[in-house]
């Protein structure tokens, strides 16, 4: 068996398409036009290339885009004081402060600062709650791209067996939520799970966010699987030459995919999706803040 690989980039790009249509109908029908704040504190590498790409594809699908970059030494007092400020500017429906922040900020009283309303990135507290109870809140973003990805793939999932490997409140959690929420049987492990091997076997669908390299080995995955490896990490790559590093994810991909019916691939599976589930979450954002049902 070859597993299909799932296309993130291309998926995300099937999203993006479908944002840029509904912002445009709020423009035409509305007389409204969705606009993405992004902070960012300090000049981390991977941040700035991060934020680079939001602001740059914000801009694509036609929304106002919002960039504040502050310096290393910004005091948090500061940065809430400009999140409060962004929460009360109409024309700003969505909110995100790029992490990590610098050690100095504490960055829960900073997501706390967020208006719940404009937490695109969904990891204020009433978004999490709301998830785990009646649902209606903001869902953050990989985890929204994971289950796209997953019923793109699958169609229904009800019934279906999910491991999440991770029980992070990024994505681990708020996965598990929407799986539950498909009607998925679920259960959470982690790095301390005994015989992860037999949860793996197990499960029809697996999705990999614990952050250690090809943790989930290949042969554990029970044949036909699903596999969404949200996993990055940069590991030694001698084979490249001296100090050079490459990609990989949480799940062992060439061994997973000859067992596995759909595996997405690291990078280009899930990643991409979190931009593109930003931009729809702060559709779906503007649409609720305006009563509008597109």
């Amino acid at each position: 068996m070859t597993a299909r690989i799932i296309d993130g980039k291309a998926f995300a790009q099937t999203v993006r398409e479908g944002v840029a249509r509904d912002v445009a109908a709020l423009a035409a029908t509305h007389s409204v036009k969705p606009g993405l704040a992004v902070i960012i504190v300090g000049y981390d590498p991977a941040s700035q290339v991060y934020v680079r790409n939001k602001v740059k594809q914000t801009a694509e699908v036609g929304m106002n885009g919002f960039h504040f970059e502050l310096p290393e030494d910004t005091a948090e007092a500061d940065l809430i004081s400009k999140v409060k400020e962004l929460n009360g500017d109409p024309a700003v429906n969505g909110i995100l402060v790029q992490l990590p922040l610098p050690k100095h900020i504490n960055e829960a009283a900073v997501v706390g600062a967020i208006a719940p309303a404009k937490d695109v990135d969904g990891l204020h507290v009433v978004n999490t709650g709301l998830l785990a109870s009646s649902g209606g809140g903001m869902v953050p973003c990989t985890p929204l791209g994971c289950i796209l990805m997953l019923k793109d793939t699958l169609g229904d999932l009800t019934g279906k067996k999910a491991l999440v490997i991770g029980r992070s409140i990024l994505v681990g959690k708020p996965v598990a939520q929407l799986l539950l929420s498909e009607n998925c049987t679920v259960t959470i492990a982690h790095s301390r799970t005994k015989n992860l091997a037999g949860e793996v076997a197990a499960a029809d669908i697996v999705v990999a966010a614990v952050g250690i390299p090809e943790m989930v080995k290949g042969d554990w995955v029970k044949p036909g699987a699903t596999v969404i490896d949200v996993g990055i990490n940069r590991v030694p790559a001698p084979e490249r030459g001296e100090g050079k590093t490459r990609l990989v994810g949480d799940v062992e991909f060439a061994a997973a995919s000859k067992r596995a019916g759909a595996i997405t691939p690291v990078p280009g599976g899930v990643g991409p999706m979190t931009i593109a589930c930003l931009l729809k979450n702060t559709v779906t954002a503007t649409c609720k803040q305006h009563n509008i049902d597109l």
